[in-house]
């Protein structure tokens, strides 16, 4: 990685919540509410966002952890944003401090780790590791 990537730098994603983003979509039995794994997954694109535009040639940055509290319910219909701001980082990981707010206040918030890597070296070596 050529590029250093400045502490603050920032990114975000936004989405409308609907039936594929609420826990009946996954368990028909629960409410109609937006899901902790769609929200983290919005977090994590705001992270994404964040850092990729410092990736050059085949890198990008993966998931390495996550830290997150999901602190209120949104319903379907209600607009989602999430905000990552770099925090850390320590050689190829990174720590992106990320928020998630629907129309009303903020419903998340925590932690997302990354790293960088190359697509290529990364897909060599998890085919070593596929059994087939």
């Amino acid at each position: 990685m050529a590029k250093t990537i400045p502490i603050g730098v920032r990114g975000e994603a936004e989405e409308t919540v609907e039936f594929e983003h609420t826990l009946t979509a996954h368990h028909p039995t629960l409410p109609s509410v937006y899901s902790t794994p769609d929200m983290i997954r919005l977090m994590e694109t705001a992270a994404f966002q964040a850092l990729q535009p410092y990736c050059e040639g085949d890198e990008i940055t993966v998931g390495t952890a996550i830290n997150v509290e999901h602190r209120s319910a949104s319903g379907i219909g209600a607009r989602v944003k999430a905000e990552a701001v770099l925090e850390a980082f320590d050689g190829k990981f990174y720590t992106v401090r990320v928020t998630a707010r629907d129309d009303l206040q903020e419903i998340g918030r925590g932690t997302v780790g990354r790293a960088v890597v190359s697509v290529g070296k990364f897909l060599e070596r998890m085919n070593k590791r596929v059994r087939v």
